[in-house]
């Protein structure tokens, strides 16, 4: 038996009243009316409405330690990135580890695997796969559809797994950035409901009157909370909150509790939002967490006020999970498991050479800070002695994505605003593939920092020019090549010292390292890098790297 006091907030019915909760048995016995002087505000916990875990490098029970002190109980989540690496194998390795921690984890059947057929995957869930994962009752919600190409152009084996998401009565879950009008309509129509992609107000609005729910991401690399949260206070019923992709620093510091303390600070009603951050998700997806009434699970926050939420204690099924920011969720101990298999590169290998002497322009892409979607650039090539290198002045950089399934040549291409001075930065958090990603300075500096991420078999790593080994960093990701396998606290800080030494290189990406990582992501326009080239993401097809 537990006893609660404080003032409990009453989502539904809009309203704030001092009382007791009562807990018995990991379930809400009771919620009484009674003056006492606690002040604080008893409410349900927040639920992260899409996240990839994997995202935040961490196995789900080392995501979960940290979460809960944020007042997360739980999330709806994607194992899309570890299903591209090991398959259905990779989802099972995430809902086995994550029943090991009290942390109410609901995983989707990740409908894209591998998301494009133009690069190179470490598995392939057919619809077959999607069968068999939906008549699990572990898998909540088929993933996020993001061949949405394929849904508008009625591909059949993209329509079977939407129609194995139907029998299982099972929601579908929406990955349509920028995709409006009757496009839009008929990708609606068959049968997706949510979207968490759009990135303007105006997109956002024709999704919700046709039909959709719409989530306000705000994570490490792709920010729309401020294009999108003026939608809210008139369509709060069918909005929610994610992440999407949350980097174990960031993580640490906030999570959806930094949403909601944003949305009220714009004036918005306090029991709107909060109905976004923790009604909405569990009602959408039928999830089992407790919403603060009687007879449900005892899945609730303390929070000292309702402005800047900051978390005083996290109670999942009754028990404390959190307290004034000490985790009681322990580390639990797991069989690493992986898929890499490349040999070492040489520094010839990242040279890139025209057939055609009079070629003297190329494609670029151009990042955009807090954003997936690409520009492309058509700029002059610099060129010394036949090979096109990087121009460090103008800030078009080199890049590669290597094939870490096989031995292939390396793709190249150029990027504009990552802003390096010297050395390179790579990472083997590649979305959607996961291969090896870099940019750098030199040719000599992206292979410095590709076979660095090869020795260790997965990583995210930092090269120096200098030859002082020291002055190189590593953050190695044994588990599946795109998670560690330390502890949060360790994580979250060996990140944070390479997010600062990559913008000592002289980044001035915010998040340089999700940034890096989402440049290879071809469902997302307009100009990306698969292993397999430079590809278009407007027109779904390669391009040409050099114009003649």
């Amino acid at each position: 038996m537990n006893i609660l006091k404080g003032q409990i907030v009453d989502i539904k019915n809009k309203r704030i009243f001092k009382g007791i909760i009562t807990i018995s048995e990991g379930k809400i016995k009771s919620i009484e009316a009674k003056e006492h002087d606690v002040n604080h505000y008893i409410l349900p916990g927040f639920v992260d409405a899409h996240i990839h875990i994997e995202s935040s490098m961490l196995v789900p029970t080392e995501f979960a330690r940290i979460a809960v002190n944020n007042g997360t109980v739980a999330t709806v989540s994607d194992p899309h990135e570890i299903a591209n690496v090991l398959g259905i194998e990779g989802v099972n390795f995430m809902i086995e580890n994550g029943k090991q921690t009290p942390f109410k984890f609901n995983f989707g059947a990740p409908s894209c695997v591998p998301a494009t057929s133009f690069e190179s995957a470490g598995a392939v869930i057919d619809s077959d796969g999607i069968k068999q994962l939906m008549a699990n009752p572990d898998i909540k919600y088929l993933a996020e559809m993001m061949n949405y190409p394929g849904v508008l152009f009625d591909d059949e084996e993209v329509l079977k797994k939407i129609e194995w998401a139907k029998h299982y009565n099972k929601p579908i879950d929406g990955h349509a950035p920028g995709v409006v009008g009757d496009d839009i309509t008929k990708y609606i129509n068959a049968g997706i409901s949510t979207d968490h992609e759009c990135f303007t107000y105006e997109e956002g609005l024709e999704k919700l009157q046709k039909g959709m729910k719409i989530l306000i991401r705000e994570g490490s690399a792709a920010k729309n909370f401020e294009a999108l949260i003026d939608l809210l206070p008139e369509h709060f019923e069918n909005m929610m909150f994610c992440s999407d992709d949350k980097h174990p620093d960031d993580l640490i510091i906030d999570h959806i509790n930094k949403l909601c303390a944003r949305a009220v600070a714009k004036g918005i009603d306090v029991f709107k939002v909060l109905q976004a951050a923790c009604i909405n998700p569990v009602e959408h997806y039928n999830l089992d967490v407790g919403l603060l009434q009687e007879g449900d699970e005892a899945d609730c926050i303390i929070v000292e006020d309702l402005k800047a939420f900051k978390v005083l204690q996290t109670y999942i099924n009754g028990e404390l999970v959190s307290d004034h920011g000490n985790s009681k969720l322990q580390t639990i101990a797991f069989k690493n498991l992986n898929n890499f298999n490349t040999s070492k590169k040489e520094v010839s290998d990242f040279k890139v050479v025209s057939e055609k002497a009079e070629a003297k322009k190329i494609r670029v892409i151009e990042a955009l800070e807090g954003q997936l979607v690409t520009n492309e650039l058509i700029e002059e090539a610099t060129i010394e002695n036949g090979n096109f290198v990087s121009n460090t002045e103008n800030d078009i950089l080199k890049m590669t994505v290597v094939n870490r399934y096989n031995n292939d040549q390396p793709a190249m291409a150029f990027i504009k605003n990552f802003g390096l001075k010297k050395g390179a930065i790579a990472s083997s958090v590649g979305h959607d593939s996961h291969n090896i990603i870099a940019v750098g300075v030199s040719d000599e500096m992206i292979c410095k920092a590709v076979n660095l991420i090869i020795e260790n078999k997965g990583g995210i790593c930092a090269v120096h020019p200098d030859e002082d080994q020291d002055l190189n960093k590593i953050v190695p990701l044994p588990v599946a090549g795109i998670m560690s396998d330390q502890d949060g606290e360790t994580i979250g800080k060996a990140y944070a010292e390479l997010d600062k030494m990559a913008k000592q290189l002289g980044s001035s990406l915010n998040a340089p390292y999700m940034t890096l990582s989402f440049m290879a992501l071809l469902v997302i326009p307009s100009l990306k890098l698969s292993d397999k080239g430079l590809f278009n993401g407007k027109d779904f097809k390669f391009t040409d790297l050099i114009i003649p």
